[in-house]
């Protein structure tokens, strides 16, 4: 079926198609369009993101290199760095924002049985934002300092198989807590925050939605014990409280009591304080859940060493934020053909492989059975010497 087509092609038979399509027409993304559509647009910045292409035109230059085997790749368009150029700076982001959250349902429904490390059945989300630092001079509307300009990718991620849910792309003078407005809760969940989101209105709203959140303790932070339960000290665990906060402001934003859990990690000598504001689960798992937080550090270090993320092809918001979820459209397609082939591979060494075969006409399978295949090992005790002794 698949003998004669390029790997590209075959990549793209993952994505769905027809609700590119119905995200184009929503939008009139092909309005008056008589040559490189929104789908060009999309295989072109997706071919950059695969292969790290490094400019508008070092994509042009790769792709007319191939030209014979474009029209098979589903490109129905000239390739033209001025063209995509202007793709980037006028069609709708939001195209591609709504094509992403198609491939974010799919991927959730894929990974929806991934183990937490931990044994837990609710759903899990870690929120927080990562920050790319830009020039000022190509990206004032993101002006983040008095010299500087930065953009923010404020990330909600679902922990089981590291799934963004949802990205908002904001200029790095928008501050973090203020993303939580954003959220859409949902009940019976648990969302992990950072210290960066200790707002206690916000946190009453997460209570008043019947939702859960585990977040740091501030130092600071003005409390009355209201009763102590028992723990396990061997553990790990040094105290678990019911408290009341007293603080002239934090009392009448947040009235109801709290659960404050006190964890020493052995490991790495520190002792870490919660918040939260379940009080059945036990304060352990309360203090493994909020480990599971890591995920959204890992996953923010992820996209910026292998995918087109910490440089962009326009300065206009609007190119910005069409490559940063172009870029997650990869990222989820990776992780959905991960999936679909059962491979048993990193999605770092699924990317590593596709970046040099995008062209190869072979079934998309065989490169990555051919990774499999173990090499014989060396000894690692052969060493050639310098010197004679």
């Amino acid at each position: 079926m698949n003998s004669g087509r390029t790997i590209f092609a075959q990549l793209m038979d993952f994505l769905p198609l027809p609700d590119f399509r119905r995200c184009v027409e929503r939008y009139r993304g092909d309005y008056k369009v008589q040559s490189f559509s929104c789908l060009d647009q999309f295989l072109c910045l997706a071919f950059a993101q695969l292969t790290y292409r490094e400019s508008l035109r070092d994509i042009e230059a790769c792709l007319r290199a191939q030209q014979g085997k474009l029209y098979h790749m589903g490109f129905r368009g000239r390739i033209s760095r001025t063209t995509l150029a202007d793709a980037n700076e006028h069609r709708d982001w939001r195209i591609f924002r709504d094509f992403a959250q198609g491939l974010i349902r799919t991927a959730r429904q894929l990974y929806h049985d991934e183990p937490l490390g931990i044994d837990f059945g609710d759903m899990v989300y870690a929120f927080d934002s990562t920050t790319i630092d830009l020039c000022l001079t190509l990206f004032p509307w993101a002006q983040f300092r008095h010299h500087k300009s930065a953009v923010k990718l404020h990330t909600l991620l679902d922990v089981r198989g590291s799934i963004p849910v949802n990205v908002h792309v904001t200029g790095g003078q928008v501050a973090d807590v203020n993303l939580l407005d954003q959220l859409l809760l949902e009940p019976g969940a648990f969302y992990l925050l950072d210290r960066g989101y200790h707002d206690f209105a916000r946190l009453y709203r997460i209570t008043q939605a019947g939702a859960f959140f585990v977040t740091r303790a501030k130092v600071n932070t003005q409390f009355y014990r209201r009763r102590s339960h028992p723990i396990s000290k061997p553990s790990g665990m040094r105290s678990d409280q019911t408290i009341v906060l007293t603080g002239p402001k934090t009392s009448r934003l947040y009235p109801i009591p709290l659960r404050r859990v006190h964890y020493f990690d052995a490991e790495k000598d520190s002792r870490l304080i919660f918040l939260t504001n379940n009080f059945l689960l036990p304060a352990l798992i309360i203090a493994q859940l909020y480990r599971a937080r890591w995920q959204v550090e890992l996953f923010f270090r992820w996209i910026k060493q292998h995918l087109r993320i910490k440089a962009f092809y326009g300065t206009s918001q609007n190119a910005v934020k069409t490559q940063v979820w172009v870029a997650l459209s990869t990222y989820l397609l990776v992780a959905i053909l991960k999936k679909r082939l059962g491979l048993d591979l990193s999605l770092h060494q699924i990317l590593q492989i596709l970046s040099i075969s995008l062209f190869e006409k072979t079934p998309i399978l065989e490169g990555f059975l051919e990774f499999n295949r173990q090499l014989p090992e060396q000894d690692a005790c052969i060493q050639l010497q310098m010197f004679d002794l």
